[in-house]
């Protein structure tokens, strides 16, 4: 739960990141509240959108399993992984 909470965070602020990368490259301080005030809305948006898009595809392109889920158990002295059954 952990690993897919910080996914969505990091996919969060790629925004952010690649904003801070464009004033790196225009040779404007990325540190500078004046170069984030007037386009901070619009890059929690985008985040925003990113994130949304990831859980659209992540819901839409993965396996979905059906049948009963057949936990991590031990049989015969050997530890058998969780499945679906």
């Amino acid at each position: 739960m952990t690993r897919a909470i910080i996914q969505e965070l990091l996919l969060f602020f790629l925004p952010f990141a690649a904003f801070a990368v464009y004033l790196i490259v225009r040779r404007r301080n990325p540190l500078a509240w004046s170069s984030w005030s007037d386009q901070s809305v619009w890059l929690v948006i985008a985040g925003l959108v990113v994130v949304i898009g990831s859980l659209l595809a992540a819901g839409i392109f993965t396996d979905h399993e059906t049948g009963a889920f057949v936990p991590t158990h031990i049989e015969n002295g050997k530890v058998v992984p969780g499945r679906f059954k």
